[in-house]
């Protein structure tokens, strides 16, 4: 079995490359990029600021889901880079699903992100992907602060775009992540 290592979503961020989630495995000084679409960045976002919103978005739907049946996600593990390819998976217990007999589900690792940072459940990275992928933080340390100002710009753009397509839903959910930026903006002024 590979060695898995408890890591932490550190970070999101907009690169020249794309959108990244940065994970930090624990007493490291080093992230694993992994780049990931803007939907599943919005979908992370959420989870982390622990907003809940009118209607449940997919991750939340499938965590009702196992809720109804007595599963729950005991934690994910982004365990495989193959073809330059990030490969991650659920272990659900409960039920007839234990601690040593889990059900395994395969997933996108912006996926299993995002029900983690809904359900705060552990993420593992192997110890494989974290030196074939593994960056300093202090790479990133630039990007992360160009990048408040970039994500508060991106967020305001896909605002108007979802106001002129009449999604008021979705318009309401990026008006709540805006608000959560300027209060945190502010803090950290005072």
């Amino acid at each position: 079995m590979k060695e898995m290592h408890l890591s932490e979503i550190w970070s999101i961020l907009k690169t020249s490359h794309g959108n990244a989630v940065l994970l930090k495995p624990k007493d490291m000084e080093i992230a694993v990029p992994i780049f990931i679409g803007a939907l599943e960045m919005q979908s992370i976002l959420i989870g982390k600021e622990g907003m809940t919103l009118s209607r449940p978005h997919t991750h939340d739907l499938f965590l009702n889901m196992l809720s109804h049946v007595n599963l729950s996600i005991k934690k994910i593990e982004v365990y495989e880079l193959k073809d330059d390819v990030f490969h991650a998976r659920l272990v659900i217990t409960g039920g007839e699903y234990t601690k040593e007999k889990p059900l395994i589900m395969d997933s996108r690792p912006s996926d299993a992100l995002a029900i983690a940072a809904r359900k705060k459940c552990p993420i593992y990275t192997t110890s494989s992907i974290i030196e074939q992928t593994g960056v300093p933080l202090t790479f990133f340390i630039n990007d992360l602060e160009e990048d408040s100002d970039n994500k508060y710009r991106h967020l305001k753009e896909q605002l108007e775009q979802a106001v002129a397509e009449e999604e008021y839903e979705q318009a309401a959910e990026i008006r709540d992540l805006l608000r959560i930026l300027e209060s945190e903006a502010e803090e950290a002024d005072l």
